[in-house]
């Protein structure tokens, strides 16, 4: 059993932010590989099914970004799970748009759904960083983060979410380099 967690807040004024993204892979995934119903669990909304021959619990934390940690401890203390088993979509402002890169360990950099599953989980856990750009300035950054994504960006974002669902095994499999070159090249299309 694996755990991915997509980061993002609850409620549909909040549905097409880009700090939602990690929500919205989540929902592709699900969709993409025929998962179960939603259900309400551990502080979010969960679905169960399999990637390949993985057994996969998505979960969508229901206490705002900032608390993010605390749904995704409570399902892998329930599955007695390691923070090594636990995969985080999010949001990276020092990331190109629909670039995609994971990495296994490291600090918050300044993300507080990432600092909150530190606080909650140790810093172990696999993170798929999903490039959304920075503004340009700080004072943009959050008027940035809590936008929507502009229509112009639309496309890319649907043919990277797609990317990511499609390319999903290589990531239950272990296999990271793989999945990045796999989004990288559907992207160049």
């Amino acid at each position: 059993m694996q755990i991915w967690a997509g980061l993002g807040n609850p409620g549909p004024q909040y549905a097409m932010h880009r700090h939602n993204v990690g929500f919205m892979a989540c929902d592709v995934m699900a969709e993409m590989h025929g998962f179960g119903p939603i259900q309400k669990k551990f502080q979010g909304w969960t679905q169960e099914g399999r990637i390949g021959s993985n057994k996969i619990l998505l979960i969508k934390p229901a206490t705002y970004m900032n608390e993010s940690g605390r749904a995704i401890g409570e399902a892998m203390r329930y599955y007695k799970l390691e923070s090594e088993d636990v995969t985080v979509f999010y949001d990276e402002l020092d990331l190109d748009p629909f670039k995609i890169k994971v990495k296994r360990g490291g600090g918050a950099a300044g993300h507080n759904g990432i600092r909150s599953t530190i606080q909650h989980i140790g810093a172990e856990f696999r993170r798929v960083r999903i490039g959304i750009g920075h503004p340009g300035h700080k004072d943009r950054v959050t008027d940035h983060v809590l936008g929507n994504f502009a229509k112009a960006e639309q496309d890319s974002l649907v043919q990277m979410l797609g990317a990511i669902g499609a390319e999903a095994e290589w990531l239950a499999n272990d296999n990271d380099p793989r999945f990045m070159s796999e989004i990288a090249m559907r992207m160049q299309y």
